[in-house]
């Protein structure tokens, strides 16, 4: 069983930064490949970031490439969506994902179907 917490969302200005944690426990992250999704107001929940579990491999939704960076920190058991140069756009509840462990994989997954753990969300609002 693995158990994820979010935080680190709040209010921010269009153009600024924020930074996302995942921490997870009952299980380590480092065999786990691992993603961000997010799920604007009425609007269908859609991916965002992801990390394989080996060799760092990551894929990220084309509207946030080069502004959002996902990252894992294997000792702390968590990992991160640091958020640069936020949009309005970018507004929604923002959820942590794991797989259950894929050891050698170095995929990183973009469909919500292949994650079997999910956060509780937090929410990131832009202010323009």
């Amino acid at each position: 069983q693995v158990n994820l917490v979010e935080s680190g969302g709040g209010l921010a200005q269009a153009g600024g930064s924020l930074r996302l944690s995942c921490l997870a426990s009952g299980s380590v992250v480092s065999s786990r490949a691992m993603g961000w999704f997010r799920q604007p107001p009425g609007k269908e929940r859609e991916f965002v970031a992801a990390v394989s579990a080996r060799s760092g491999n990551t894929d990220y939704l084309d509207s946030v490439m080069g502004r959002f960076t996902i990252s894992r920190d294997n000792a702390k058991n968590t990992i991160y969506l640091q958020m640069n140069s936020l949009e309005p756009d970018d507004a929604a509840v923002y959820y942590c994902a794991a797989k259950s462990p894929t050891f050698f994989s170095t995929t990183p997954y973009r469909r919500a179907a292949d994650y079997e753990y999910w956060g509780q969300g937090t929410q990131v609002s832009v202010s323009s």
